[in-house]
């Protein structure tokens, strides 16, 4: 049986499934890309043709989505919110939540401040994108306004990865700001594992 084979560039959305990896204990074939793909790498559509990171492939399928991507990696681990547990679909919903609702607009934010020529970026829309951020990250500080240590079941799960991903994310575009108090210390609990700090030094070589 071959090894999965995950496609990664440092700190792009792939950081989830690089970190999820390293807390789940799965030995992958590492790909690491430079940033955008579409733009450095074009060899890699042969193997996505969406030009997008991440891309997990195993036994002959081709994965693209970052939290479905996650969610195949916790099966069977203590990551995964199993069916039979009450907060399933909670943990469901912020899984979905992580990338649809609370990565987009930092990718708009990243779009206009590193991605495009100087004379493209887009000040107005970086301002406007950070506070949509924040509006949606609110969800993240009422989730754990109760004091809990973790989003759902008790545990570090990967609804923590996935969300924790871009609360992480946020803070590398100076959008750390309007992170509640509550989300922040959750933050540092997340950068404080051992799975997400091995996964970033693995990412650099």
């Amino acid at each position: 049986m071959t090894r999965p084979i995950l496609y990664h560039c440092p700190d792009a959305r792939s950081l989830r499934c690089m970190w999820a990896v390293e807390e789940a204990g799965i030995d992958v074939d590492l790909r690491l890309l430079k940033f955008p793909p579409r733009a450095f790498e074009p060899e890699y559509r042969a193997i996505n043709p969406l030009m997008t990171i991440p891309a997990w492939v195993e036994d002959g399928r081709l994965m693209t989505e970052s939290g479905a991507i996650c969610e195949r990696i916790a099966v069977d681990t203590p990551l995964e919110v199993r069916r039979s547990e009450s907060d399933y679909w909670d943990a469901r919903n912020w899984l979905h939540r992580s990338d649809a609702t609370l990565t987009f607009p930092l990718a708009v934010m990243i779009r206009y401040t590193r991605v495009e020529p100087e004379e493209r970026r887009l000040p107005q829309a970086v301002d406007d994108y950070k506070a949509f951020f924040g509006g949606r990250a609110r969800s993240i500080e009422t989730a754990l306004a109760d004091g809990r240590e973790w989003l759902v079941a008790g545990r570090f799960t990967i609804a923590d990865i996935a969300v924790g991903y871009a609360a992480f994310l946020a803070t590398t575009l100076g959008a750390e700001d309007v992170l509640g108090d509550a989300t922040r210390a959750w933050l540092n609990r997340c950068m404080a594992r051992e799975g997400f700090n091995r996964a970033r030094e693995r990412q650099n070589g």
